[in-house]
């Protein structure tokens, strides 16, 4: 469920008052989501997303994620565009909360993802991150490697209910991605996603009926990071199969078709098994803290977090860049 904020149709037409696009026809919450309240809203002027940002997003960083968009929408990326109220401002207030109109984008995201769907993936990966290039505002990653030791301590007193033995075995996965990290400076930096997972990304399909990449949504995690994090992060959450084996045939896909826009470093190639690793814990730190921190009837969707413990043992025996598809 992700509408969990109501607005009611007054509040709704004296919002839509302050922009220029005609008169409301519909109005509809949309179940999917965890972090904001999402509404399709159809005016005179066509069709659009209507976001109310809850309490996990901080307000004071909604400036740099819609200019994030509009930067990438003007240099030919298919994300959300912000619509300028008549003051040319993006970021208004709706029911107590701020809240922001974004165009619609057309397509479906892949309930089960096929190796036809890696490739262009990772060219939409790869485009997103040479568009972002001159986008020179920098927003830290707050989910980064700094993050990771304190979010692992809040989860310390309920982390081994999940599984006994977590937390001492999760401690021993920290500090050795720690101390294989790359240090500041070595690796190309830029302006990522960090949140690519496949309900973000949208398709449709292409020339003998292939699936293309139609739209890049939630940018909300979006920072700037290690560019090849953010392919990482792709590789944990795409080249997995429900039974929880690597698809190199997938990972080799999505690599392929981000070098060919992008081709990566040697220091990328031989950085991402510890990368990859980072993005796995990343993940599971999160789930874990939802998972041991949430109470009982909480509007927080709550995920498995054992998914990315074993992702994360996969990537600890990842024998170099050739074992996960380079």
């Amino acid at each position: 469920m992700a509408v969990y904020t109501e607005v009611t149709d007054e509040a709704l037409r004296a919002f839509l008052a302050a922009y220029p696009l005609g008169a409301l026809r519909a109005f509809r919450g949309i179940a999917e989501g965890v972090e904001n309240s999402n509404y399709a809203l159809q005016t005179e002027a066509g069709d659009f997303i209507l976001t109310l940002y809850e309490k996990r997003v901080d307000p004071r960083e909604l400036p740099w994620f819609l200019g994030l968009m509009e930067h990438l929408a003007a240099r030919g990326i298919d994300c959300p565009l912000p619509v300028k109220a008549r003051d040319g401002q993006a970021l208004r207030t709706l029911a107590g909360r701020p809240a922001a109109i974004c165009t619609f984008l057309a397509g479906v995201w892949p309930r089960r993802v096929r190796p036809e769907h890696c490739a262009p993936l990772g060219a939409a990966l790869a485009r997103l991150h040479l568009a972002g290039a001159d986008f020179h505002e920098v927003r830290p990653n707050g989910l980064g490697p700094a993050a990771w030791g304190p979010l692992l301590d809040r989860c310390r007193p309920g982390g081994d209910a999940v599984q006994p033995g977590l937390v001492a075995e999760l401690d021993g996965a920290l500090a050795g991605i720690l101390a294989t990290w790359p240090v500041p400076g070595a690796l190309p930096t830029g302006q990522i996603h960090a949140d690519l997972f496949p309900d973000n990304v949208f398709f449709l399909d292409g020339p003998e009926g292939k699936p293309r990449v139609s739209g890049l949504i939630d940018f909300y995690f979006a920072c700037t990071d290690l560019l090849a994090y953010d392919i990482a992060v792709c590789l944990n959450a795409w080249c997995f199969e429900p039974d929880g084996s690597y698809n190199v045939t997938k990972a080799h896909a999505l690599l392929s078709a981000y070098q060919r826009l992008r081709p990566l470093s040697e220091a990328e190639r031989k950085a991402l098994p510890v990368l990859c690793r980072g993005a796995s814990i990343r993940f599971l730190l999160t789930r874990l803290y939802d998972w041991t921190a949430t109470p009982a009837g909480a509007l927080v969707t709550r995920k498995d977090p054992l998914e990315y413990l074993r992702k994360l043992r996969f990537f600890a025996r990842a024998e170099g860049p050739a074992s996960l598809g380079l």
